[in-house]
C-alpha cells in the first residue's frame, strides 16, 4: 500500500492550513488504494538549516535532521498544503524541504493551495523547488481562495465544486507515485 504524507506548510498561530490539511486528510482517507498521513511541521521543528554538508551528501550531523529524513523516507509520494505569503511559500516551508535531498527524490507531488488568489503563486514556487528535488510534481492542484472558502477570512468552508480537483489531484498523486516506485528501489539498492 503506497504511503503518502500530507504537509502542512504553516506553523503561524491561528493558521488556517490546519482547516485545509484536515479536510484534505478526511477526504484522502475514503480512499482505499494509500494511506496518508498529516506531516505537520509544528511536530518537527527544524531550526534554520544548520548541516554543515550540502544536503545531496546526505551526511546529515544533526539528530533533527536524520529524524526529518527518516519521517520523509517512509512515504512513497506527498500534498503540500500551502499558504501563500508575497507571492511565495512560507519560509519555514523551504526550509523543511531544503535540509534533504535523496529522501524527496522520485517522490509524487501535488498541491493545495489557500490565498487571496488561491496561492497559485506559491504552487508555482513550489513547483520549481520540486523539480530541483527530482519530486514529480503534478499537473492538477487546488486553489482555495480566501475570498469565497472562507468565511471571515478564518472559517474554512469549502464548496463542493473542490472536491472533484481534490480527488483528480489525489488520483495524480497515487498514479505517479505507484509508476515511480521502481526508481526509487532502485536508488535504495544503489544506497
Amino acid at each position: 500500500m503506497l504511503k503518502i504524507g500530507i504537509i502542512l506548510g504553516s506553523t503561524r498561530p491561528n493558521r488556517n492550513g490546519e482547516q485545509v490539511a484536515r479536510w484534505v486528510l478526511d477526504i484522502a482517507s475514503r480512499r482505499t488504494d494509500a494511506e496518508f498521513e498529516l506531516l505537520d511541521l509544528r511536530d518537527h521543528p527544524l531550526p534554520h538549516l544548520d548541516e554543515p554538508m550540502p544536503p545531496s551528501l546526505g551526511q546529515y550531523q544533526n539528530e533533527h535532521t536524520r529524524q526529518w529524513a527518516d519521517k520523509i523516507a517512509s512515504f512513497d509520494g506527498f500534498v503540500i498544503v500551502t499558504p501563500e505569503y508575497n507571492h511565495g511559500i512560507p519560509g519555514v516551508l523551504k526550509n523543511a524541504l531544503d535540509f534533504l535531498y535523496a529522501e524527496w527524490n522520485n517522490k509524487a507531488v501535488g498541491f493545495v493551495s489557500y490565498g487571496g488568489v488561491g496561492g497559485v503563486r506559491a504552487v508555482e514556487h513550489l513547483r520549481a523547488v520540486a523539480a530541483e528535488l527530482q519530486m514529480a510534481d503534478v499537473r492538477q492542484q487546488v486553489a482555495l481562495s480566501m475570498i469565497t472558502e472562507f468565511e471571515n477570512f478564518s472559517v474554512f468552508k469549502p464548496g463542493e465544486y473542490n472536491l472533484p480537483a481534490l480527488d483528480t489531484m489525489l488520483d495524480q498523486v497515487i498514479a505517479w507515485s505507484a509508476a515511480l516506485a521502481p526508481l526509487r528501489m532502485a536508488s535504495a539498492a544503489a544506497a
